[in-house]
């Protein structure tokens, strides 16, 4: 199987429960860093580094999240 092809399948299958609260979370995280790096303003340089962090971690939790699957759902979709 195409690796391309089944990183597609795994990102369109249903995900558990708790990867969703994980997916949810890490976007809340990804949006705080944006807000602060995208701040009007004096911004201290700690702050806008912890802020980049941020998006950082909020990107790798929504991308692994997003990639976990179901794993009786994910052989139904492969079966199909």
């Amino acid at each position: 199987m195409n690796i391309l092809t089944e990183v597609k399948q795994r990102a369109t299958a249903p995900t558990p429960l708790f990867f969703q609260k994980v997916k949810k979370a890490g976007l809340i995280i990804a949006a705080i860093g944006t807000a602060v790096l995208t701040a009007p303003g004096m911004v201290p340089a700690v702050l806008l580094a912890y802020a980049g962090y941020a998006v950082t971690a909020g990107t790798v939790l929504v991308t692994i999240s997003q990639l976990t699957v179901d794993d009786g759902s994910f052989e139904q979709v492969l079966m199909n």
